[in-house]
């Protein structure tokens, strides 16, 4: 096999402070869109294949720990430290809501049909906003064990999902009873839980352990021990082959889902990885770090001969797209900031 090359991801500038969150929309009519929140207090709006800047959602006071998409990605949503979780129009860039909190908000998740805002924090209460109503009181499912580090929904909003700051275990909540009906059980914390885009598992990152679950049975899949301490893991949504994960020692490591072996691994920030998520077509995945940077990394050299959209510097050069595939996010975003490009970093020597 001849020698490995390095590969050469797209770097998202802008961000100020560490990336702590990054969410991708699904496929919409005008493309993909990449969102990502940060202790600087801006989320950013990118393209989801170039990377290219569209708009910073402002408003925030404090760190954002989170943000979101809905189904559409016609709006977004965002906790911050602020003690807010905000709801923004993904097209203008305008906040249309403001749901006030008494403490630290670090979770917030769309359900699946977009009516409803989860979100969690220090609190230790899980809350359900009604979008359609966004004065009303939300409901509130208060006995937490501890401060909630993650939430998501499951089963066709069903079920939430949710993990806490302090201690370990993922606990499924049935949204009628507002009861716990099953905890998975994890030795540390769990700081990452993503459920599979076919709502086949829900993948786990604990310590340094990435896990592997039943997301109808709750059984255990499969568990593997990591290099490192990894605080994010993501599977792969099309053909569920492999995965990513990314931790303390600033490197993106690519995994095989059937014997754990590692494939892949992928250097380049400057600081520890707090967020990797795979783009919903699995041909890219994206890493946020304490760096301030979003990197943008292919999946591999897959079928370059047949895949006519990759422009002629590799796989790792930037996808052609023209302005008009993102034409009505830009139309009207407000973009009080300097725009921030992504582009090829320079392969180095390590």
């Amino acid at each position: 096999m001849d020698k490995k090359k390095v590969a050469v991801p797209l770097v998202c500038h802008g961000h100020s402070r560490p990336v702590v969150d990054l969410f991708y929309s699904p496929v919409t009519p005008d493309g993909f869109f990449l969102i990502s929140a940060s202790k600087d207090s801006s989320p950013m709006l990118r393209n989801g294949e170039t990377g290219d800047w569209i708009g910073t959602f402002e408003g925030h006071k404090g760190a954002v720990w989170s943000c979101c998409l809905d189904t559409n990605a016609l709006r977004a949503a965002s906790a911050s430290a602020d003690f807010t979780a905000k709801l923004w129009d993904a097209l203008t860039g305008d906040e249309l809501h403001s749901f006030d909190h008494k403490h630290i908000v670090r979770a917030c998740a769309f359900s699946e049909d977009t009516h409803l805002l989860l979100t969690g924090g220090m609190e230790k209460i899980l809350r359900i906003f009604d979008l359609n109503r966004p004065d009303a009181p939300p409901r509130e499912v208060d006995s937490s064990p501890g401060s909630i580090r993650t939430v998501a929904w499951l089963h066709s909003d069903q079920t939430i999902l949710s993990s806490c700051t302090d201690i370990g275990g993922v606990r499924l909540w049935d949204i009628r009873s507002g009861k716990v009906v099953q905890t998975l059980e994890t030795k540390s914390p769990v700081t990452s839980a993503e459920v599979s885009v076919d709502g086949r598992y829900i993948t786990t990152a604990d310590g340094s352990a990435v896990k592997f679950w039943d997301a109808n049975h709750f059984g255990l899949v499969k568990s593997y021990n990591m290099p490192c301490n990894v605080e994010s893991a993501s599977l792969e949504p099309k053909l569920g082959n492999k995965f990513v994960a990314g931790g303390e020692d600033m490197w993106i490591h690519i995994f095989d889902f059937n014997t754990g072996e590692q494939i892949g691994c992928n250097k380049g920030h400057h600081g520890p990885v707090h967020c990797v998520r795979f783009s919903p077509g699995g041909e890219s995945y994206a890493s946020g770090s304490e760096d301030g940077t979003i990197r943008i990394w292919q999946t591999g050299p897959a079928n370059l001969e047949e895949n006519d959209s990759v422009a002629g510097n590799g796989p790792a050069g930037k996808v052609t797209t023209s302005a008009d595939d993102v034409g009505h996010k830009l139309e009207g975003f407000h973009m009080s900031k300097e725009g921030k490009s992504c582009e090829n970093e320079k392969a180095t020597d390590d």
